[in-house]
């Protein structure tokens, strides 16, 4: 009688799962993580959870927090090999969000999952991460690396982060102050930011891929890659100084572009009228290169407007001038105005 061959003993290795490659990614982003805490971040990274000290800072706080990804920028990103800013973007789209409000971002947390763990490329990420969280003054205290075979194709990963911000309850933006009347003043985008990249990365494949075509004196696909801009710091200097109580009210524009984003803090009862915007460069060549209405452009891309303040009339010059001062560029865009019913957002 044969003797049935026991079956080869099997590890989680060979499942595809490399718990060392983990450790050793870890050991790697612990520098980094460090490099963006904050005084009240209690211990380091590698608990089951993290903590954060807010006893001393807030009199009445008020917790926003706010999730996002990169949406298809990712698969652009993963095409070109660029992954040391990617993270940035991560950082920005999530803190941008609570900033709206008013919050101060206090920390963050990301998660990355792949296939098959590549370290350099997942520390390339997530360095793109702190640094996005210590230009916008956050702390990077935790996350999860999550290894999955046959769940991702090789060499892709995916991306998602968390944000947890505090604002005074007192001193909180949420759009209740908007008034007909009001100016929006728009500070520029450093380009597509991390949306509309489905329809961007069908004009470009349509278009050959033209990597080196110049836009405005940059190559294209440093102008499609450029991260997304982080208004954190400037924007609370101006909000906690003498023009603060001006700001009546904010707007991160995302995916929804300058149709959908900016009345969503903008009362019932009230509209927008906004002036068409000069594209620039990149925009414009997505614009050509895809014969995209203008109508589409404006609720797909942020067009060259990345942030919107919404300020009382009489203090725009002043908000204006703190701008300069900040390093902001910016332009009146549009006001507020009465619109009982009907459309309440046009664009001429």
């Amino acid at each position: 009688m044969n003797t049935p061959t026991p079956p080869a003993p099997l590890t989680y290795r060979d499942a595809g799962v490399d718990i060392d490659a983990g450790n050793a990614l870890v050991e790697r982003i612990k520098p980094l993580a460090k490099r963006s805490f904050r005084p009240e971040v209690m211990g380091g990274l590698g608990g089951f959870g993290a903590l954060f000290d807010l006893s001393g800072k807030y009199r009445e706080p008020v917790l926003v927090s706010g999730t996002d990804g990169v949406g298809t920028k990712l698969k652009l990103a993963q095409q070109l090999g660029r992954h040391d800013t990617i993270g940035i973007d991560l950082v920005a789209m999530c803190v941008n969000d609570v900033l709206v409000q008013g919050a101060e971002p206090l920390f963050f947390l990301d998660y990355f999952a792949t296939g098959k763990l590549d370290i350099d490329t997942a520390a390339a990420v997530v360095g793109g991460i702190a640094r996005g969280c210590e230009e916008a003054g956050c702390a990077l205290i935790g996350g999860e690396t999550a290894e999955m075979p046959d769940m991702y194709p090789p060499g892709e990963y995916d991306l998602a982060g968390f944000t947890v911000g505090a604002v005074e309850k007192s001193e909180l933006r949420d759009g209740a102050r908007v008034r007909a009347g009001d100016v929006l003043l728009g500070i520029a985008s450093s380009g597509p930011h991390s949306n509309g990249y489905s329809l961007v990365r069908r004009i470009y494949d349509r278009a050959g891929r033209p990597a080196d075509a110049d836009v405005g004196g940059v190559r294209l696909v440093d102008a499609l890659m450029a991260p997304t801009a982080l208004y954190v710091k400037p924007v609370l200097a101006l909000l906690r100084g003498a023009q603060g109580e001006a700001i009546h009210g904010m707007a991160h524009i995302t995916g929804g572009g300058l149709t959908e984003n900016i009345i969503r803090v903008v009362p019932d009862g009230l509209g927008l009228e906004i002036e068409a915007p000069a594209l620039p460069p990149v925009f414009d060549w997505l614009q050509r290169e895809g014969a995209v209405p203008r109508e589409e452009m404006w609720r797909t891309f942020n067009c060259g407007i990345g942030f919107v303040l919404v300020v009382a009339a009489d203090a725009t010059a002043a908000v204006a001038a703190e701008l300069d001062r900040l390093g902001l560029a910016h332009r009146a865009i549009g006001r507020v105005v009465a619109a009982p019913g009907g459309d309440r957002v046009r664009i001429g």
